[in-house]
């Protein structure tokens, strides 16, 4: 018998933030049991080559497909409840859980609370293309939770998602890029955004509060704290 849950993540997509998680999630055990403690944990890892030509390909069958099989891998593994560690790749969250009996953590949610929390109701979020101009994670943001959501312009949406692909899941981190977010970030502000969405798992890689002049919501950090205090509520 442990006093924690076996938490599942789903990662790979990229390592980059995997490995973000990985961290984020054992400190914050460390931080609350004390000593050498740390999280219960068991990952499936995809080689993300593989999940972007899908991504890019539209073929959206197949990652979940993928997606599920990861799911059941980790449930047979012993995983007490599941962590997707990735925003895009939620698009195929109800796939996910209708191929397991544990629980998904949805990484919209504990992001939600935060902000709602803070007494905000308008936000911009950034990601990839497929988060900030597809449904499955605006609309979970308004349904669920009340929020209006600002995307940003067509030209700016692209230079987002073209640094995420083209260096953030490559570890590539670039000044020149954190000032093109920032005048991003400027703009989402100027059309009343009350707070920004990192709502791609690498941005936090890049930008920080600094280069914002409101506040952050960084999906990774608190998805992973969320991941915590399920685990450490929920013993096995």
């Amino acid at each position: 018998m442990t006093d924690q849950a076996l938490i599942g993540l789903i990662g790979g997509m990229s390592w980059e933030s995997s490995a973000q998680y990985y961290r984020l999630i054992n400190e914050a055990v460390r931080a609350r049991r004390g000593g050498v403690a740390s999280a219960r944990t068991l990952m499936w890892s995809f080689d993300f080559a593989e999940i972007e030509a899908l991504q890019h390909q539209g073929r959206w069958p197949e990652l979940s497909r993928r997606l599920a099989d990861a799911a059941r891998a980790l449930e047979a593994g012993g995983a007490d409840f599941l962590v997707l560690c990735t925003n895009t790749m939620h698009r195929e969250a109800d796939s996910i859980e209708a191929a397991v009996r544990i629980p998904l953590l949805h990484i919209a949610d504990p992001t939600a609370e935060a902000i709602k929390a803070a007494g905000l109701t308008r936000v911009g979020l950034l990601g990839t293309a497929f988060t900030m101009e597809q449904a499955f994670y605006r609309g979970r943001l308004d349904t669920r939770h009340g929020l209006e959501v600002l995307v940003p312009e067509a030209d700016d949406r692209r230079a987002v998602h073209e640094i995420i692909y083209n260096e953030l899941v490559a570890g590539q981190v670039l000044d020149t890029s954190r000032e093109v977010y920032r005048g991003v970030i400027a703009r989402l502000v100027e059309r009343g955004a009350q707070a920004i969405i990192l709502g791609c798992t690498e941005i936090m890689l890049l930008v920080s509060q600094a280069d914002s002049a409101v506040p952050l919501f960084d999906t990774t950090s608190l998805h992973a704290m969320a991941a915590v205090e399920m685990a450490l509520r929920q013993p096995a």
